[in-house]
């Protein structure tokens, strides 16, 4: 059995990034393969994609086969669905809860010092990369608002860590950035 091209098909075929525990539920009990062999053929996987046109990529969720950035202008254009195209004021509400989850629409309202379109928080609960995380005991009792384990999926990430530091973000202008993020 090899299990790099077993686990390879799986991931090929799945439609969201598995975990190691799913992973390791597609085998019966007799074929003997631990959760141990799993991870030692998902990293002897990931050095066999790098040459490849794809990467086996870890996310909050598990792991997951995906095509490199690098190809991503010549596989959008076979695509059917056109990549959606999001605001200034999507984006950095969508940085303002990342960065200061949980916080509450008026202390995003604060930050930015403009209100927040009601569609855009909409489209960020649609899109499940935010939650409500429950109610912030003040008089109206505010929903705080966090980000999901979609939104470290859609975005590459493990955990919340491994976002850049607001120090190396400031210098950033959001200007400078694409609007079009593709989808996965």
């Amino acid at each position: 059995m090899n299990l790099e091209l077993i686990l390879q098909a799986i991931l090929l075929t799945a439609d969201k990034p598995l975990s190691l525990e799913q992973l390791e539920s597609y085998f019966l009990p007799e074929e003997r393969v631990s959760r141990s062999a799993i991870r030692v053929a998902l990293h002897t996987l990931q050095a066999a994609c790098a040459t490849q046109s794809f990467e086996l990529q870890e996310t909050a969720s598990g792991f997951r086969l995906q095509t490199r950035a690098a190809f991503q202008t010549w596989v959008q254009r076979h695509s059917e669905e056109k990549p959606a195209k999001y605001s200034r004021a999507f984006l950095e509400t969508l940085a303002l809860i990342a960065w200061r989850q949980p916080i509450t629409r008026a202390e995003i309202e604060a930050v930015r010092g403009v209100a927040v379109n009601a569609n855009v928080i909409k489209t960020l609960l649609e899109r499940e990369w935010v939650k409500v995380l429950g109610h912030k005991d003040v008089p109206g009792r505010p929903e705080m608002l966090g980000t999901t384990r979609q939104f470290l999926d859609y975005f590459n990430l493990k955990s919340l860590d491994e976002l850049p530091s607001l120090l190396a973000m400031k210098g950033l202008d959001i200007d400078q950035l694409p609007l079009a993020l593709d989808s996965k």
